[in-house]
C-alpha cells in the first residue's frame, strides 16, 4: 500500500463497483518468498500493449539499464497470486495484471522485448532483494513510505489506492475504521496496514500473515474480525468470493512506487521518464482498463503525479 491522493474519478468508480459487488503493492501482502522465479511473459491484451510500447535509445554505457539489456531480461520482484495485479494463469502459466503489464512495458523500453522474469517476493523480503541485486525492480503494490525510502529508491508513484476494511459477509458490527476498536484485525506482515490500524484503533489486536491468500483464509476461518488491506487487492477478492465484503471507502491514500536499488539516481530518472511516456501515450490507461478496469466501472483515473509522494522525490 502506498501515500498520495487517489483521483476522485477512481474513488467514484470504486465506490460504484463496491456497491455492485456488495480490486488487489505492494504494500500488499501478496506473494511468498519460497517460490522460484518464473517467466513473466504476458498474453492476450498484454502482448498487444507491448507491441505498441516505446523502446529507449542510447542507453548510457555502464548503466544499470545497459546491463539489463545485455542480460536480455528484466528481473522483477513481484507476486504470482495477486488477482488483477500480478497473478499466474494456471492454464497458460503466464503472469497477468496491472503490475505484470507495467513490468513487461518497462522491459520492452529497456531491452526492446517484453522479457521479464518474476521473482515471487514477500512484503518482508523486497528491500533485501533490491539491495543485494537479486531483482532489478519491484512491481508489487509497493507503498511508498518515508521509512522504506531510507532503504530503497522509488520511481513514480505509478498508481494510487488506499486501505479498506474487509469482513465476512454476515458481519454487521464493522462498517468504518472506528468500529475496529477492541477487535482482532488481520493485516499483512510489514505493510502500512499495521500503523494505520494502530492509528484508528490503538487497542485493537493485530495478527499478521505473510500473503494475501493467507490473510483472506484467516478471515474466513474467524481468526480475526476484519482484514485491512489495499483496495486494489481486495476488489478482486470480494468479486471472486461472495463470503467476503468490503466495508466502506478507503480511509487512507496510498501511492504505489516502483522499487529500485537505493542510490541509483540514473536508473530512477530513467524509469520516471519511461513512466511519463506511457502516461502521455495512453498506454497507462490501457493497462488499467485491461486489469482493474475489468471490475471497476468508468474510465481510467488520472495517474498520480510522479514525485508527488513523500519518499519518491
Amino acid at each position: 500500500m502506498i501515500m498520495v491522493g487517489t483521483p476522485a474519478g477512481m474513488r467514484r468508480a470504486a465506490v460504484a463497483a463496491m456497491a455492485a459487488l456488495s480490486l488487489t503493492g505492494l504494500a500488499a501482502c501478496s506473494g511468498g518468498d519460497s517460490d522460484p522465479a518464473v517467466p513473466g511473459s504476458g498474453g492476450g491484451a498484454g502482448d498487444d500493449l507491448a507491441a505498441s510500447a516505446p523502446v529507449a535509445s542510447g542507453l548510457p554505457a555502464g548503466s544499470t539499464m545497459e546491463k539489463i539489456k545485455q542480460r536480455g531480461e528484466l528481473v522483477v520482484g513481484g507476486s504470482l497470486d495477486a488477482p488483477l495485479l500480478s497473478q499466474q494463469n494456471p492454464a497458460t502459466k503466464k503472469v497477468e495484471g496491472l503490475d505484470a503489464d507495467f513490468g513487461r512495458l518497462l522491459a520492452k523500453y529497456i531491452i526492446g522485448k517484453p522479457n521479464v522474469k518474476i521473482v515471487n517476493s514477500a512484503s518482508e523480503t523486497r528491500e533485501a532483494l533490491l539491495s543485494n541485486g537479486t531483482v532489478d525492480v519491484v512491481f508489487q503494490t509497493y507503498s511508498i513510505t518515508p521509512e522504506r525510502a531510507k532503504q530503497v529508491a522509488f520511481a513514480g508513484p505509478y498508481y494510487s489506492s488506499g486501505l479498506v476494511i474487509a469482513t465476512k459477509k454476515d458481519e454487521t458490527g464493522i462498517k468504518a475504521p472506528a468500529d475496529l476498536k477492541g477487535r482482532t484485525i488481520i493485516a499483512g506482515a510489514n505493510t502500512p496496514a499495521i500503523p494505520a490500524i494502530k492509528k484508528v484503533a490503538p487497542d485493537a489486536k493485530i495478527v499478521t500473515f505473510g500473503s494475501d491468500p493467507e490473510c483472506v483464509q484467516a478471515l474466513k476461518q474467524g481468526r480475526g474480525d476484519a482484514y485491512v488491506q489495499d483496495e486494489a487487492v481486495l476488489l478482486a477478492t470480494a468479486k471472486q468470493d461472495p463470503s467476503i465484503q468490503i466495508q466502506g471507502k478507503p480511509f487512507t491514500s496510498d501511492p504505489y512506487g516502483i522499487g529500485l536499488k537505493h542510490g541509483d539516481a540514473q536508473m530512477k530518472q530513467f524509469v520516471n521518464d519511461w513512466l511519463k511516456q506511457i502516461q502521455q501515450s495512453g498506454l497507462w490507461a490501457k493497462v488499467w482498463k485491461n486489469s482493474i478496469g475489468t471490475v471497476v466501472q468508468g474510465e481510467a483515473p488520472q495517474p498520480p503525479a510522479i514525485g508527488s509522494a513523500p519518499g519518491s522525490e
